[in-house]
């Protein structure tokens, strides 16, 4: 199994009391992204926090506990595979993590977090902070029940170039950035493969690269290469090994190619992926992780609050791009996943992307499958979420509405169940 794997069935074993018994959930409509389908009237039962059965709605054992969503929609917890929880926007000033403690990111991930479970994430990919290990420790958290939020794939750290898009840019020259802010800056592929190493030794799941310039970063283009293919190869040499897997943020077309290359699971962003970028990633099975939603927030958001002009250009340059190849991608019948970048735009608004994934290309029900069953793939999770048939944990929400209908339904989520347990 994949090491993030082991780690979650180990520290998920560790549950609450209310998981020690058996509860049913009546459904009224079941959504089952693993066939496609939507059931009506369905009876899940639950037994430790794990799914064991579905039936037809009928009468449950006498004194059973019973959770009644029969007005309900019912959907497996959606998953982000791109967050950023434990981190400060740093959209209005690049050089904002550095007047904030660790401790005080502390309390922000963990608020974030709570966010997120409550607008229905139950698993999410937290792709990176500055400062190091935040969300390794934000993970064993909420693992241990110390704070509410949902199960966390954590990457340590972005692995960037020096002034590199996983930097913090924008401050003096003079001006020394704590240690902890660049944990994963490499110099060659050497250092990768000593950073890299070090970045699982100190809890993390998979690995973070930042193969191209960003939107939000100072000093850097998106279409710019920045990490050579040996050094991201080296990454993933490392991250084989472990039994994990290597996501590269990408958005100019000859970078993604590189990174697809060197061997990474998975492209953020993708913006400037070209046609052959889009073929490449078919016939090597990669998937692609577009933030399609964000554009047009940073559009209306950025220029109302005055955010810097470089960063508006960028994100001129990428947004309709992005979403063109998006709707490439669904044709072409790539594996794509449902990533937001929430952190760019407030957490708890990431269901937004679902309406602009209907809009490019995906039907409501692809769109769902891309936060539930190709997700949970993508993570190596999926005999444990992203589904609600048996031996799954039991991840539910319920929204009212039929977002197959209207898939806007499901930016309002009503209640939210986690191993079991009802959290909202």
């Amino acid at each position: 199994m994949l090491r993030s794997t082991v780690l979650l069935a180990a520290l998920c074993a560790t549950a609450s009391p209310a998981l020690a018994e058996t509860v049913y959930v009546r459904a009224g409509r079941l959504v089952d992204p693993e066939a496609g389908k939507v059931l009506t009237g369905r009876l899940i039962r639950v037994d430790d926090g794990r799914v064991v059965a579905i039936t037809a709605d009928g009468p449950a054992p006498a004194g059973a506990r019973v959770i009644d969503w029969s007005g309900y929609t019912v959907l497996p917890g959606l998953i982000d595979m791109h967050v950023h929880l434990a981190d400060m926007d740093q959209s209005e000033n690049v050089a904002e993590p550095l007047l904030h403690s660790a401790m005080e990111i502390a309390y922000v991930g963990a608020r974030n977090a709570r966010t997120t479970l409550m607008a229905g994430f139950t698993s999410v990919h937290n792709c990176g902070n500055f400062r190091a290990y935040a969300d390794v420790e934000l993970r064993n958290a909420i693992l241990r029940g110390d704070v509410i939020g949902p199960r966390i794939s954590a990457v340590g750290a972005y692995v960037t170039i020096p002034g590199g898009g996983g930097e913090v840019t924008g401050f003096a020259p003079d001006v020394d950035v704590p240690a902890d802010m660049r944990a994963g800056v490499v110099n060659d592929a050497a250092d990768t493969t000593r950073k890299v190493n070090a970045l699982f030794q100190h809890g993390a799941d998979s690995i973070k690269l930042i193969a191209t310039g960003a939107v939000l970063a100072q000093g850097t283009e998106p279409g710019q290469q920045e990490l050579s293919e040996d050094e991201m190869r080296a990454a993933v040499t490392v991250a084989k090994a472990r039994g994990s897997w290597v996501t590269a943020h990408a958005h100019g077309a000859e970078g993604i190619k590189s990174a697809m290359r060197a061997g990474v699971k998975a492209i953020e962003h993708a913006s400037l992926i070209d046609d052959e970028g889009i073929a490449m990633a078919k016939a090597k099975g990669v998937w692609l992780d577009m933030d399609i939603y964000d554009g047009d927030y940073i559009a209306d958001y950025g220029r109302a609050h005055h955010w810097p002009a470089d960063m508006l250009r960028k994100n001129d340059d990428t947004t309709q791009a992005q979403r063109d190849g998006f709707a490439k991608a669904v044709k072409a019948g790539v594996k794509l996943s449902f990533g937001t970048d929430a952190g760019v735009y407030p957490h708890g608004l990431n269901a937004r992307q679902f309406k602009y994934m209907v809009r490019y290309g995906m039907t409501p029900m692809q769109a769902i499958q891309a936060a539930t069953t190709v997700s949970a793939e993508l993570l190596g999770w999926s005999k444990d979420v992203g589904a609600l048939s048996p031996g799954h944990y039991a991840d539910m929400i319920a929204v009212s509405g039929d977002p197959l209908a209207d898939i806007t339904v499901l930016e309002h989520v009503d209640h939210v169940i986690k191993g079991g347990d009802v959290v909202k």
